[in-house]
């Protein structure tokens, strides 16, 4: 992984390719989708059931959208009612590795964030307060 900088073009934000990459990786629900599915088949419930918070249409349209990206397979079983589950294809598996050192750079620098948070929330909010003083 420390080598990808070397086999690689720059990062370009006008590309397409770029946009559409960080349009995967910024959508938090396909990233935990993709996380739940790294431990095997799951059926639609099971994957709601896995994701706090997630809505039936947003599951849905998540599942749709890595599915068109051939990051992950559907597959219905011919059974009664019908049973839908969901894996990962290879490619989506090959993401995986990328997306454990993103949470491994967020778990590292994560504090520090906060703590900038802070710092620029605490700086605005004084500026708010000086700016009404002088009014």
């Amino acid at each position: 992984m420390e080598n990808i900088r070397a086999a690689e073009p720059a990062f370009s934000v006008t590309s397409c390719t770029a946009r559409r990459v960080l349009e995967i990786v910024s959508n938090k629900w396909a990233v935990l989708i993709i996380f739940v599915l790294e431990k095997g088949t799951k059926r639609y419930g099971q994957l709601q059931r896995s994701i706090a918070d997630i809505s039936q249409k947003m599951l849905t349209q998540t599942l749709r959208q890595l599915e068109r990206d051939g990051l992950i397979e559907r597959s219905v079983l011919p059974e009664v009612p019908p049973v839908v589950e969901y894996t990962l294809t290879p490619m989506g598996e090959s993401l995986i590795p990328y997306l454990r050192q993103l949470n491994h750079w967020l778990n590292e620098h994560y504090p520090q964030i906060e703590q900038a948070r802070k710092d620029y929330d605490a700086r605005e909010k004084f500026k708010a307060d000086k700016s009404t003083q002088t009014v």
